[in-house]
């Protein structure tokens, strides 16, 4: 890191991280998680496209039930737009907001985007098999002692060490 004073300390973002979300357990009943957000956008669309599947299908029809009309009124959009924003503005703020795509000199450009788009994609499926992204079941899951969401925080940094094994060359 060239300025590593240029980011919050580990300690105190941990303890506001968790501060949120037990507000957030505290209001809505439930925790942070991105995957429902992208779920009520499918739905949305899903909706425009084939309105009589939508209301006819379980795994629609869940998300179509809780907000009849524009599934998109769901916190967890809100939620996810907000993070974007505040991402957006804390690398402004901070200096480092910079548009480039970052690479080993070993791959190309093309390698790089194929990759993050085929991980983005995979990640996303299984978030839907496992029931919740890294934020909803691994992080609000040991917020609230769960067995599942320790096994999933487990899990996802015993895959991605594996994992980095056999692809450290990419980057090394």
């Amino acid at each position: 890191m060239n300025n590593p004073e240029k980011y919050m300390n580990p300690y105190l973002a941990g303890f506001l991280l968790g501060l949120t979300l037990l507000v957030t357990i505290y209001i809505t009943g439930r925790g942070l998680g991105a995957s429902g957000a992208v779920k009520s956008a499918v739905v949305a669309v899903v909706q425009t496209v084939a309105p009589a599947h939508t209301e006819s299908a379980k795994f629609y029809k869940e998300y179509y039930d809780e907000h009849p009309g524009n599934p998109l009124k769901n916190w967890l959009v809100f939620e996810i737009i907000g993070v974007v924003i505040g991402a957006f503005i804390s690398g402004l703020v901070s200096n480092r907001l910079k548009l480039t795509l970052e690479h080993s000199p070993k791959i190309k450009s093309r390698t790089r985007i194929a990759g993050a788009l085929i991980g983005g994609a995979l990640f996303g499926f299984g978030a839907q098999f496992g029931r919740g992204c890294t934020s909803g079941a691994a992080l609000s899951g040991m917020a609230v002692f769960s067995t599942g969401g320790l096994i999933t925080m487990i899990a996802i940094f015993g895959g991605a060490y594996a994992f980095a094994y056999f692809f450290r060359k990419l980057w090394l």
